[in-house]
């Protein structure tokens, strides 16, 4: 479980970047080891104004954000990451003007390298609007850290 101080800043840590902030991040939740952040539905997010969808691009942030998210509840701190490599399979369309959740897990990892599983979905888990596979990198002071342990 994360400790009480890395959990009361997940807000923070949600929302609190410049980038995140400006797209509606908050965060909605931890069960365990996943973390779920929501972005609500806003038209200036639209990707096309035919059919009100929230634009790829939204998704992609998101579930880059939550997966970082994911890497420090595994770690059970805050310290510096980078995304090293995000894959994202689009499954469908998100519903029109339909806020967006995102889930992310970190199921393994290294030294230097966390392995993360994320999906984005309207309601349920379960019929993802989109999923991503990241790998991201350790700042070389935590991994030596972690080493050391």
């Amino acid at each position: 479980m994360a400790s009480s101080t890395l959990v009361d800043l997940l807000p923070q840590l949600a929302s609190g970047a410049a980038h995140t902030h400006a797209l509606g991040f908050e965060f909605d939740r931890l069960e365990g080891d996943r973390v779920r952040i929501r972005v609500p539905w806003r038209e200036d997010l639209v990707g096309d104004p035919d059919t009100g969808v929230l634009a790829g691009g939204l998704v992609t942030a998101l579930l880059d954000h939550v997966g970082g998210l994911a890497v420090w509840i595994a770690l059970d701190r805050f310290e510096p990451i980078a995304t090293l490599d995000l894959r994202v399979d689009y499954m469908r369309a998100a519903e029109p003007r339909r806020d967006l959740i995102a889930e992310a897990r970190c199921y393994r990892l290294t030294h230097s390298i966390a392995f993360v599983r994320a999906w984005a979905f309207e309601a349920e888990p379960d019929d993802p609007v989109a999923a991503a596979q990241a790998t991201y990198v350790l700042s070389a002071r935590g991994a030596r850290e972690e080493a050391a342990r």
